[in-house]
């Protein structure tokens, strides 16, 4: 029985000795586990940062005209088709001349008139008037005599005006082209009646030089106010999708147009056409860079939102005056005042503070004895019984 008791303790002894040891090594196992706290960094480097303003425009030559008629009549005759080159003053259509023909001859044969009635009435005046001077007629017959020289030259006067433009209207009846360039547009045929009223008809569209074209590009209201005159400007159309033309913005128009509760502004964009691939009326997709620097100190944009603390985005000023980052140094997270220029959705340009190759803080992360390529430091709160932070994080970390 004393034998048994012995045998007991032992074996009470030893089970006891194995939970303390058990115990120890547990606790020593998670003193020695330690938190780590990963800083997700960006390296400060030179870059370049651009802003864009898309939108769709047409393209049209710079010098357009529209040729029209000033006088009615049929089409007899026309010289030129699409895509004709024509020089100033060469004949483009005639319009049958008989009825202006015959307008000039009745005009003719008035003015003809008119200046017999006015030699006659003339005449019949200076007689009138030296009798007059020696009394030998009386006031009412001299009077008479000079109404009617009056009105002959008013009627005189009156069928040269005619003559003139019946003269004028004939000669509208052969249409030149006002200045050097291609036919894009032949709007008659011939044998068509054209009548000339309050609107002029459109005959023909010529275009000056098809080598310089612009787009007539619509920007909406909201960016507007970012485009001005001199900024590039690039842009493709469906016919070259794999080409990208270049231009610059030379006219930004103050009249907007609404188009379905739509606000836009009209900005021509001039678009040079050496190789004569642009063909008027095209449908062009702009991008106006409305902020285009190279070479530029740059860090991510999100680094002016981090904080290693708790502290809530809003409390991060963002007014173009001086901004706080965090720099990683060594295992310690460094603030620093910096001053920014322009921004683009995901770079920040860096005017001062910071210095090529310094490594600013994006994000956290943390890990238990993480074994990562990225700098780590590591957090004073390592006991085992606190709470983890996040094995992930975007803007903010715990510390």
């Amino acid at each position: 029985m004393k034998i048994n008791l012995n045998k007991n303790r032992k074996i009470v002894l030893l089970l006891t000795g194995t939970v303390i040891i058990l115990t120890v090594g547990l606790f020593s196992c998670k003193k020695n586990t330690k938190t780590e706290e990963k800083w997700i960094t960006s390296t400060v480097s030179k870059g370049n940062i651009s802003n864009i303003v898309t939108c769709t425009g047409t393209l049209e030559p710079i010098t357009k005209v529209e040729v029209g008629t000033q006088v009615s009549g049929r089409i007899e005759t026309i010289y030129v088709d699409y895509n004709s080159v024509v020089k100033k003053g060469d004949l483009l259509a005639e319009i049958d001349q008989t009825v202006l023909s015959a307008n000039l001859s009745s005009a003719e044969s008035s003015l003809a008139s008119a200046k017999s009635q006015l030699e006659l009435q003339k005449k019949n005046y200076e007689r009138y008037k030296t009798l007059y001077e020696k009394q030998l007629v009386s006031t009412s017959d001299f009077e008479s005599a000079q109404y009617n020289y009056e009105k002959a030259k008013n009627d005189y006067n009156e069928s040269l005006n005619n003559y003139r433009i019946a003269h004028t209207n004939l000669s509208y009846a052969k249409i030149y082209s006002p200045i050097d360039g291609v036919v894009l547009s032949r709007e008659v045929e011939v044998g068509q009646t054209v009548a000339a009223s309050f609107s002029t008809p459109t005959l023909f569209i010529i275009a000056n030089d098809l080598t310089k074209m612009r787009v007539i590009a619509d920007v909406d209201e909201a960016d507007i106010g970012n485009v001005i005159k001199g900024q590039r400007a690039s842009f493709t159309v469906d016919t070259y999708p794999d080409e990208e033309f270049q231009g610059e913005v030379t006219e930004v128009r103050q009249s907007a147009t609404t188009t379905n509760n739509v606000v836009t502004y009209e900005v021509v964009i001039n678009a040079p056409n050496p190789d004569l691939k642009l063909k008027p009326g095209l449908t062009a997709t702009v991008s106006i860079f409305t902020i285009e620097k190279n070479n530029v100190l740059t860090i991510p944009t999100e680094a002016l939102s981090f904080t290693p603390d708790k502290t809530s985005k809003s409390n991060v000023q963002n007014d173009n005056k001086q901004h706080k980052v965090w720099v990683l140094e060594g295992n310690k997270l460094i603030p620093k005042e910096i001053e920014i220029g322009s921004q683009s959705g995901t770079l920040t340009e860096v005017i001062s503070g910071l210095s090529e190759g310094e490594k600013v803080v994006v994000g956290s992360g943390s890990a238990i004895d993480s074994q990562s390529t990225d700098t780590t430091v590591t957090s004073e709160n390592s006991s085992p019984f606190m709470p983890k932070p996040p094995t992930r994080g975007n803007n903010k970390g715990g510390k």
